[in-house]
């Protein structure tokens, strides 16, 4: 029997995960079922995948072997609380929001399904996904390839012990924002010394796709092919030297820092009143 995958959120990961499932063949159209209060937003995912809309989360539960939890971390108590009497030892519990720990989910959804923790990152949405995923003592070999084989349809896959999702959150999780913000201060520089905006965007957004592919096709490390670029008293050092003045790299290693550790809080909120 194919495998039943149900869809608990709507948003942007899940029509990824959805899309880059179908595009595998891990999945198909008629076997994936998802739920959203944001009627717009579960329309709109059906429209995109052909997928089977449904009007209330235990429904999903009732029809999928494999539950993917695609809800911010504020809304999991309140999800978890209504799929708690619908999931069984037969379920499968994928979750991918931040910080929401194997031990919280477990503790809400009782003993009876298996779990798993996944972090990808928006690139998703073009099958370029940077994804970790750490397994929960329950979850078994063949849920294992299962969920790989799906990460994989949506990009690159790591495992990692679940003691450091939070650190991938802070990097690749949150990292595509950054790479952003990188792209748009490189095309805006190029506008400074006289490109047009379109054509600055363009070259920006290819050079750090290039770059990138550089890193992984090569295996070298950046600060050896940094080194390849910048000759001595060349244009290249004396960029470089202007980001190290500005403190580029200290302000990319405090972002991450800061993101991870807000990922982490996400998984303890404060109590009311506190």
């Amino acid at each position: 029997m194919a495998t039943r995958w149900g869809f608990i959120g709507a948003g942007q990961m899940a029509t990824a995960l959805a899309r880059g499932l179908i595009a595998a063949g891990a999945a198909v159209r008629d076997d994936l079922y998802a739920s959203d209060p944001d009627r717009q937003a579960l329309e709109r995912l059906a429209a995109s995948c052909g997928l089977r809309p449904c009007a209330q989360n235990r429904e999903v539960a009732a029809t999928a072997d494999v539950i993917v939890l695609a809800v911010k971390p504020q809304s999991m108590p309140e999800v978890l609380a209504e799929l708690a009497p619908c999931v069984d030892g037969r379920h499968l519990v994928v979750s991918v929001a931040a910080g929401v720990t194997l031990a919280a989910i477990r503790g809400a959804l009782g003993a009876g399904p298996r779990l798993v923790r996944v972090m990808p990152n928006t690139p998703a949405l073009v099958g370029a996904a940077a994804s970790a995923y750490a397994l929960d003592a329950s979850a078994t070999e063949a849920d294992e390839r299962l969920v790989r084989h799906g990460l994989e349809s949506i990009g690159r896959v790591v495992r990692v012990p679940e003691s450091l999702l939070d650190a991938v959150t802070g990097l690749s999780g949150s990292g595509p924002a950054f790479v952003f913000l990188v792209i748009d201060a490189l095309a805006d520089g190029g506008v400074r010394v006289g490109l047009p905006r379109s054509t600055a965007l363009e070259l920006a957004a290819q050079t750090v796709l290039g770059a990138a592919r550089m890193v992984l096709e090569t295996g070298e490390h950046p600060a050896v092919l940094k080194d390849r670029v910048a000759s001595p008293a060349g244009t290249t050092i004396a960029g470089l030297h202007a980001l190290e003045r500005g403190g580029v790299r200290a302000a990319v290693i405090d972002a991450v820092v800061a993101a991870a550790q807000r990922a982490a809080e996400l998984g303890h909120p404060p109590a009311r009143g506190s």
